[in-house]
């Protein structure tokens, strides 16, 4: 399966904002949405197609509403998420699955503490998160380029874990 997970906007609740209106809501009905971070909301479709297909539908909400969409594709990698322009031409043909590793943005992970009111007690799972929120917000993105296989250390600052998503050369420049 396919996964599909779109970062919020700092200035809006991305879930009130997409649920709040008839379409989008309409859009996403069929889904089991999860929030794997602060402000964040992710799904599950049966391919790249579909997933690239679901954000082209929401296009107008995810333009006002969402920071980045992502897609992690099985085919492509287990553990890392692809942008929306890499997952767009991996489905359209343009780009083969083994030719999308060298440009990276890699998130930070950042622990939310309890104390911050967004969650409790988190099991470290991406997939769903804990009753009172997710556990992790995403922080300060690094741009790298995986040279010899290896990706570059994450060195903004101390995170427990980190979040790599390909992306174009276009985006990466």
């Amino acid at each position: 399966m396919t996964r599909v997970c779109l970062l919020g906007e700092a200035e809006s609740t991305l879930q009130y904002e997409l649920l709040s209106r008839e379409t989008a809501r309409e859009a996403l009905a069929t889904y089991d949405l999860t929030r794997p971070f602060e402000n964040a909301i992710a799904l599950r479709t049966v391919s790249v197609g579909a997933a690239v297909s679901l954000l082209n539908d929401l296009d107008w909400y995810l333009t006002r509403f969402v920071d980045e969409a992502l897609v992690q594709e099985p085919s492509v990698s287990d553990t890392e998420w692809l942008s929306r322009s890499l997952a767009t031409q991996l489905r359209n043909g343009d780009v083969e699955p083994a030719e999308t590793a060298e440009f990276c943005k890699v998130y930070g992970l950042e622990r939310i503490d309890a104390a911050d009111g967004d969650a409790d007690d988190a099991d470290g799972s991406d997939d769903a998160a804990p009753a009172g929120g997710p556990p992790y917000r995403l922080v300060e993105p690094l741009y790298v380029r995986r040279t010899g296989g290896e990706l570059p250390a994450y060195d903004l600052r101390d995170v427990e874990d980190t979040l790599v998503v390909r992306v174009t050369e276009a985006e990466f420049a």
